[in-house]
C-alpha cells in the first residue's frame, strides 16, 4: 500500500500525537508499504527528511498568536500559508495514495488531506488524540462552539474511519461527532517499546521522595490535583519533590503552588528531547499527571518504564483491557486531591508494593499497548478498508 501519514504535530516536535504519528510511519514502512508523512514545518527541522524508510515533508507554516490567555498553544497551521494547498495537491497527487491516516481531528492538514482523500475516494483513517474540553466555563463554551460549526461539519465531509483511543475519547466523539461502531473502532494506544528496551539511562541527581509529572501542561492536565494534594504529602514526606516535565501553556497550578506554599517543592524543567524521557522516569519513584481524566501516552510510558504510576481513569478505559485498581494500575477520580495524596503518601509508605505495581503495570503494557502488535492491527484495518474501496488514484487491491 501507499499510505499517507498526517499531523501538524511531528519530531522532532514532542508530544504524544507526534511520536504516536512517527511510530506507526516507521512501522508500515517497514511492513514494506510506501508511506509519505505530512506535516507542518517546525523549527530548524528540514523541509524534506528521509527518515525511517518512509519521506517526510514539511510545510511552510504560521503559528497560532500569542493572546496573553492562559490556554495559549505552540499551533501551526498550513492553510493560511500561499501555495500550501497546491503544494499539498501536487505531493499527493505525485505520491498516488491508497489510503490516508489523519492524526487530529481539528488540524488544518487534516482537513486539507482529508478533503483530497474524500475526492479520489481513497480510505481514511482518522486517530482522535486530544479532545476539547475544559473545566472553565468560558473555554468549555468556545470549544463546544468550534466543534459544532468548525469541527463537525467538515469531518461529516470528509467522512473517515474513526480510531478510538479510549473510552473517554470514544463517549467524546460519539457525542460531538456521532461517530458509533459503523464508523469507528477501538485501538490501544502504541507505546514503542522497544525504545525504552534500548535507552541510555543518564545519572542524575536524584531528589528523594521523587514524583515526576511528565507532559504539556495544559487545561486538560492542569497538575491542579497534585498541587493540592502537596501539602499533605508534605505533611507526611517532607522532603518530596515534584519535577514537572513539558511545555506549560497553563499555568495556574504554579499560581496555586503559591497558594497554599508548596512552590519550593516543585521544579518545572519544560520540554526536554524524547531521548531524556526515559532518565526522568528512572529517577522518580512515582510518575503522575493524568489526573484530570485520563491515561495517555506519557502514562503509559512511565508503566512500561517501571515506574509506578497514577492515573484517573475508569476500569474499562480500554476495551479489552483489564485494570485492576492497585495490581495493575493505581487510579484515582478525576479531579480529587485526596484521593492524589492518598495514593502518592500509601506508595511512598510501602516501597515493596511501589515495585510490585510498578512490575505489574510494565508487564500490562508490554502486553496490550506494544508498538508492533498495535501496528499490525492498523494494517490489517487499512488492508480491509482498501479491499472494500475502489481507489480513484490506483486502485487498493495492491499490497506489498
Amino acid at each position: 500500500m501507499r499510505i499517507v501519514v498526517v499531523n501538524n504535530f511531528f519530531p522532532p516536535r514532542v508530544g504524544g500525537s507526534a511520536h504516536m504519528a512517527a511510530a506507526l510511519a516507521g512501522e508500515y514502512a517497514e511492513a514494506g508499504h510506501d508511506v509519505l508523512v505530512l506535516t507542518a514545518a517546525y523549527g530548524s527541522a528540514p523541509a524534506v527528511e528521509a527518515r525511517d524508510g518512509y519521506r517526510v515533508v514539511r510545510l511552510p507554516a504560521v503559528k497560532m498568536p500569542k493572546l496573553g490567555l492562559s490556554i495559549d498553544f505552540d499551533l501551526s497551521f498550513t492553510a493560511f500559508v500561499p501555495g500550501n494547498r497546491r503544494r499539498i495537491r501536487r505531493l499527493l497527487d505525485d505520491f498516488r495514495p491508497d489510503a490516508l491516516h489523519l492524526h487530529g481531528q481539528f488540524f488544518d492538514l487534516s482537513w486539507l488531506a482529508g478533503r483530497y482523500g474524500r475526492r479520489i475516494g481513497v480510505p481514511i483513517l482518522l486517530t482522535v488524540h486530544t479532545l476539547l474540553v475544559s473545566e472553565n466555563p468560558w473555554y468549555r463554551t468556545i470549544f463546544r462552539v468550534l466543534d459544532g460549526v468548525l469541527v463537525k461539519p467538515v469531518l461529516r465531509r470528509i467522512d473517515p474511519y474513526y480510531i478510538l483511543l479510549d473510552k473517554l475519547g470514544a463517549d467524546y466523539c460519539a457525542r460531538r461527532y456521532g461517530t458509533g461502531p459503523a464508523n469507528s473502532v477501538h485501538l490501544p494506544i502504541p507505546i514503542d517499546t522497544e525504545f525504552f528496551d534500548r535507552a541510555e539511562i543518564s545519572p542524575q541527581h536524584k531528589e528523594n521522595p521523587s514524583i515526576v509529572s511528565l507532559g504539556h501542561v495544559i487545561p486538560l492536565r492542569n497538575r491542579l490535583p497534585l498541587i493540592e494534594a502537596l501539602p499533605s504529602i508534605l505533611a507526611k514526606h517532607p522532603d518530596t519533590k515534584v519535577t514537572v516535565v513539558g511545555r506549560v501553556y497553563h499555568d495556574e497550578f504554579l499560581r496555586r503552588a503559591e497558594e497554599l506554599g508548596v512552590r519550593d517543592a516543585i521544579i518545572v524543567r519544560g520540554a526536554v528531547p524524547r531521548n531524556e524521557v526515559p532518565s526522568y522516569f528512572a529517577a522518580a519513584d512515582i510518575v503522575t499527571h493524568d489526573l484530570n481524566g485520563g491515561c495517555g501516552t506519557a502514562s503509559l510510558e512511565a508503566m512500561l518504564s517501571g515506574t509506578a504510576t497514577i492515573a484517573s481513569v475508569a476500569a474499562d478505559n480500554y476495551p479489552g483491557v483489564k485494570l485492576r485498581n492497585g495490581e495493575n494500575i493505581l487510579l484515582v477520580p478525576p479531579d480529587d486531591a485526596a484521593a492524589v495524596a492518598a495514593a502518592v503518601i500509601g506508595l511512598l509508605d510501602d516501597p515493596a508494593w511501589r515495585a510490585e505495581l510498578a512490575r505489574r503495570q510494565s508487564a500490562l503494557v508490554r502486553e496490550h499497548f506494544a508498538l508492533d502488535v498495535v501496528a499490525k492491527r492498523h494494517l490489517r484495518l487499512l488492508e480491509a478498508l482498501c479491499s472494500s474501496t475502489t481507489s480513484a488514484a490506483t486502485g487498493c487491491a495492491r499490497k506489498s
